[in-house]
């Protein structure tokens, strides 16, 4: 997926601003070695595989799929880490989960670099930082009918934002209930304090399909906009 940093002030363009890309690049590596599904070294593909149980991978296997336990009861199962493949059972996959959270553990090594603010974005999910007195970043929110057009421009400070839809990958989101594609949305954004709750939310929502801006209302700290099957759109504020 494409990564990519925005840096103003201090440390814009000098040795420390590439010192913590180069981590924050390391960590996202570190990050595939142990969640990628597409690695048959993986720590989450040998646990789908059987050969090792969560208490043997490292903990930070543990957290994700704690996170996903979490997501999977406050969507009522529209969200899982365990999704059913084509012959119906049911297969690891903490996707999810573990981009927003990758972006945001990564993000950790340009807390460093002081007097600059930053913006890391990794496949159109984001997490913002400013220093006081500083303008806000502005975020475009992209048309899912039309990606080169935006549907809206958010301010902001310090906090993540986070897009769920198939405009750019097609239909690989689906209802964990069912296993099939949600219906009735196009895609989902929402603004949030951490990245980690807003990519779970954004994907969480979207699987809910039309039922995405009802529960968004219930969760606490977040501001999303919801794009429908007919294209209109609703706003939901921050609760």
């Amino acid at each position: 997926m494409p990564i990519s940093l925005a840096l103003r002030g201090r440390h814009r363009r000098d040795a420390a601003a590439h010192r913590a890309w180069d981590a924050v690049l390391a960590q996202l590596r570190h990050v595939d070695r142990v969640f990628s599904t597409y690695r048959d070294d993986s720590w989450v593909s040998r646990l789908r595989r059987g050969e090792v149980t969560p208490t043997d991978c490292p903990a930070e296997v543990r957290e994700v799929l704690a996170l996903g336990a979490t997501a999977e009861r406050d969507s009522g199962g529209a969200f899982s880490v365990y999704l059913p493949g084509p012959d119906g059972r049911r297969r690891l996959d903490p996707s999810g989960v573990v981009k927003g959270w990758a972006v945001e553990r990564a993000a950790a090594a340009l807390a460093g670099l002081d007097d600059t603010d930053f913006c890391l974005s990794a496949g159109g999910d984001l997490t913002c930082h400013t220093d006081p007195g500083r303008p806000p970043w502005r975020i475009g929110i992209e048309d899912p009918a039309d990606p080169a057009r935006v549907l809206a421009v958010v301010p902001v400070v310090t906090g993540a934002v986070a897009t769920s839809g198939t405009a750019h990958r097609g239909a690989h989101l689906v209802d964990a209930r069912t296993g099939r594609p949600p219906t009735g949305v196009r895609s989902v954004t929402v603004l949030a304090p951490r990245l980690t709750d807003a990519d779970i939310d954004a994907t969480a929502a979207y699987a809910l399909g039309a039922d995405a801006a009802e529960w968004l209302a219930t969760r606490p700290g977040r501001t999303a906009l919801v794009v429908r099957a007919d294209g209109s759109t609703t706003t939901v504020p921050a609760g």
